[in-house]
């Protein structure tokens, strides 16, 4: 199967060198890149063009403004040619090499992983997201950047609602599995993020998460949405909480 792996940017010439060169060290050959820039004025094209050979035409991009993080990943997808599709964020890293290997050897209608939220220089965990075993309830949801559809799952309930600029992908979640789709969970990290996105970078992106995922819950017909979203909200601290208790065990996971 082929993969079609998504990143979308804007003015990232900071940290997407390291995601392109996650990307290109995957050992299963059997993917096209699609980088989405959203017009940017420092040096991310020159990057992105400087890789542009490495990758033996598997590497296409474009550039243009757009509505938003989830616009852009709108655009991507529909660019897709892909069986699978996933995305992979400007300041994020596969957290190795067979990345690809996995998600297509577990692939159901979709597959997914853990997260290792970590600081900028990816040398110690900030926030350990455990996804856990697939459960209708309202409250799970799998890590979203770990989260590789089939083609058709797309097709089928749509795309991203870029009327939410933070939890559009939570509402994205929520459909897929309304619907039932089969969702395999494999217990490992396909990758590692930096800290600091718009639904993460501290309390006031919390609190911005918190007003717009309760809308969500609210939208999908989750039962009791207020006390769910406070329970999604303790998950959050619990992460980080997970990730100090259990920061040596994961810093040698991560060098073995």
């Amino acid at each position: 199967m082929k993969i079609s792996i998504i990143t979308v940017c804007f003015n990232s010439g900071k940290t997407i060198e390291d995601t392109i060169k996650s990307v290109l060290k995957q050992t299963y050959t059997n993917y096209e890149y699609l980088i989405i820039d959203g017009g940017s004025s420092d040096n991310t094209l020159d990057i992105i063009k400087s890789y542009e050979d490495k990758f033996n035409g598997r590497l296409k991009y474009i550039s243009e403004k757009d509505k938003g993080i989830y616009d852009a990943m709108n655009k991507g997808i529909k660019l897709s040619n892909g069986d699978i599709i996933g995305l992979i964020n400007a300041d994020d890293i596969l957290k190795d090499k067979y990345v690809f290997n996995k998600v297509v050897d577990n692939i159901k209608d979709g597959v997914y992983s853990d997260v290792l939220m970590m600081d900028n220089d990816f040398k110690y965990p900030v926030r350990n997201f455990i996804s856990g075993k697939y459960k209708k309830n309202g409250i799970f949801h799998p890590a979203h950047p770990s989260l590789y559809l089939k083609k058709k799952v797309y097709d089928e309930i749509g795309l991203y609602n870029i009327d939410y600029r933070i939890a559009a992908d939570l509402d994205l979640m929520l459909r897929v599995i309304n619907k039932g789709y089969k969702l395999n969970y494999v217990k490992d990290y396909f990758v590692l993020m930096r800290v600091g996105g718009a639904s993460t970078n501290g309390l006031k992106g919390y609190y911005k998460n918190f007003k717009e995922s309760y809308r969500v819950l609210k939208k999908n017909k989750v039962k009791l949405p207020l006390i769910k979203n406070v329970i999604r909200t303790f998950k959050t601290f619990n992460q980080g909480l997970s990730a100090k208790i259990n920061k040596k065990r994961i810093k040698k996971y991560l060098e073995e």
